[in-house]
């Protein structure tokens, strides 16, 4: 059952099932807590599991024109909070990574883990960062074209008929993101700096997880990754939605993580 609390006038939504160690979910761009609903069930057995709806996503207020990734980690520390929850795993998909790394930069601490799905601590590339500009700029002219085509971009090719169902329900939820929400989100992805010394630095377990036809991250880039900041990495044979393209082996290979945390 989703909850919220207001952080700065804007309505944070989230769940928060199971009991033991504290594992938080945090989705993509475009996403939202639903991404998790195949994951959640079996994490919740063992743990306490809370997905939250980033801001300007879901059932998530907007909180300015650029929600930065250091913004984002406010809200998910504010939930934490008010949950009373001292230490935590992070587990993030791609922009869920992002702010996962912004959180543990504030708070490595409380951090007992971070595996980032189809994620990375490497800024954008230039020519990733004109891409965001350009598609800022489009999806003010055909918001629901874009989202569509932005969501098929995501898949492996030859999974878009295999999980058209399921890529029908991304598509569904994603055009739930407002306007705003999608500016903002993209123009903080934008800016965000490197962060590989967060995982280089920090003792808490480290997981990379990704998908070797993925098509928005260089596999060879992502491999020099893991190896630099002294993070494990687990391939799939997928693209960039784990969590539908490789679903039984990312939940396996995330109670293990968990375990080990």
């Amino acid at each position: 059952m989703q909850k919220s609390i207001i952080f700065k006038k804007a309505k944070i939504s989230f769940s928060d099932v199971g009991k033991g160690s504290a594992v938080v979910l945090l989705h993509g761009f475009l996403e939202n807590a639903t991404m998790w609903n195949t994951v959640v069930p079996h994490l919740s057995q063992r743990n306490r599991v809370i997905t939250v709806d980033l801001l300007g996503h879901g059932k998530s207020d907007c909180l300015g024109y650029v929600h930065t990734m250091e913004l984002f980690a406010e809200t998910i520390e504010a939930v934490l909070k008010q949950l009373k929850i001292r230490k935590y795993i992070l587990v993030g998909h791609s922009l869920g990574g992002y702010v996962s790394l912004a959180l543990a930069q504030k708070n490595s601490t409380k951090i007992k883990g971070i595996c980032l799905v189809n994620s990375t601590s490497n800024e954008d590339f230039e020519d990733r960062k004109n891409l965001r500009l350009r598609a800022n700029k489009m999806v003010q002219q055909n918001f629901e074209n874009m989202v569509r085509m932005s969501i098929s971009n995501l898949f492996e090719p030859q999974n878009l008929s295999k999980f058209k169902k399921e890529i029908d329900f991304v598509k569904t939820e994603a055009l739930k993101t407002s306007l705003q929400g999608y500016i903002a989100a993209n123009e903080g992805m934008r800016i965000r700096k490197n962060n590989n010394s967060i995982l280089s630095e920090n003792n808490f377990k480290k997981l990379i997880v990704f998908g070797k036809k993925d098509p928005v991250l260089d596999f060879k880039t992502s491999i020099k990754e893991a190896k630099t900041t002294n993070s494990e990495i687990v391939v799939f044979s997928g693209g960039h939605m784990s969590h539908i393209e490789n679903r039984d082996e990312l939940i396996s290979t995330l109670q293990t993580f968990i375990k080990r945390c």
